[in-house]
């Protein structure tokens, strides 16, 4: 049996295993993979890969994440939420949020309670 060395650390092997996937905090299922015995990084086949694209596309999160820009207003900076992400946040203006950091993103969750 030849053992693929992994194309991303390039000191473990790959073994076959399945994976847990998400997209966007939303769980997608699990997966046959192929994981890194040192990096744990996973790759899947294209029908899998396929199959995962698929079922992002159901769920309506396929395409969500978009570059945007971020601008002044007043003392402040702000960010645009493109269209998509509102329809799929069912966001409204004036609505509350709670933004925060976590590591080295901003997160912003909007008030379930307007």
């Amino acid at each position: 049996m030849i053992k693929i060395k992994c194309p991303i650390c390039e000191e473990g092997t790959l073994k076959k295993g399945k994976i847990k996937e998400s997209m966007f905090g939303t769980y997608l299922g699990e997966f046959p993979a192929e994981i890194c015995t040192k990096c744990n990084e996973s790759f899947t086949d294209s029908k899998t890969t396929k199959k995962i694209e698929e079922i992002a596309k159901k769920k309506g999160i396929w395409g969500l994440g978009k570059k945007t820009k971020i601008t002044r207003t007043g003392n402040s900076l702000a960010v645009r939420i493109p269209h998509n992400i509102v329809e799929f946040l069912k966001l409204n203006e004036g609505k509350e949020a709670y933004i925060h950091p976590e590591d080295d993103k901003i997160v912003i969750e909007p008030s379930h309670s307007n």
